[in-house]
């Protein structure tokens, strides 16, 4: 295998997140659309991406174990955005998401090289959603500039995740309990602030129709990766 292939699917990983959060900036101007769509993918991303993620990988875990972990991660974020730095959470935890497919198209890449190609597959189908997130998440609080950083720092992190999992192993089963932890957050965080902020942003129906558009996006992204 080529040394160097997981890190070039890395770098085409970070380069899909920074596009698509480009793109979102571009058309980003109906702040209630691109808010309904981003908190559409957010969701779409914890229940058809990472949950059934984490319930394939949890090996000897019981069922009851991760949708726990799902429940704390929730929790987790509720807590965290209480306190006076949690506005900065939901863009550091999807910075950790980069970083963790990164991380696994690293480690897949150990298995076997099909393995690796396969993961690679599913996290760039994804990654323009996450950086279209991103811009949406930091839109919130933030000024253009701070947001292109934020977009930078994420479309950074798949690629650093290749080298993290490059260099280390990692048990399946604490994969799968992280997994269902950012489910549970990003649930919260599409949930509780991107379709809030979406409905404030506009009461027409664009809203609600975009978010079941990112919803549906993310349906089709998933069924093509598998």
């Amino acid at each position: 295998m080529n040394l160097w292939l997981p890190y070039a699917l890395g770098l085409a990983a970070s380069l899909s997140t920074w596009l698509g959060g480009i793109l979102a900036m571009r058309f980003g101007r109906r702040r209630d659309l691109l808010f309904g769509l981003t908190g559409g993918m957010v969701i779409g991303l914890a229940l058809l991406d990472l949950l059934p993620e984490a319930l394939e990988h949890r090996g000897g875990l019981h069922q009851e174990t991760i949708f726990l972990a799902l429940v704390a991660g929730m929790a987790l974020y509720l807590i965290v955005h209480r306190l006076p730095f949690g506005g900065h959470t939901g863009r550091a935890s999807l910075i950790v998401h980069s970083m963790m497919d990164g991380l696994g198209i690293g480690l897949a890449f150990q298995i076997s090289a099909e393995t690796g190609w396969l993961v690679a597959v599913a996290v760039l189908a994804h990654d323009m959603a996450d950086g279209a997130n991103m811009v949406g998440l930091s839109r919130l609080t933030a000024s253009p500039a701070v947001t292109r950083r934020w977009l930078l720092a994420n479309a950074i992190a798949p690629l650093a995740g290749v080298a993290l999992g490059q260099a280390v192993t990692i048990d399946p089963h604490q994969i799968a309990l992280l997994l269902a932890l950012f489910a549970g957050g990003f649930l919260y965080i599409g949930a509780s602030e991107l379709l809030p902020h979406s409905r404030v942003a506009g009461a027409g129906r664009g809203a609600g129709l975009a978010s079941l558009l990112g919803i549906g996006l993310m349906a089709g992204v998933v069924q093509l990766a598998h």
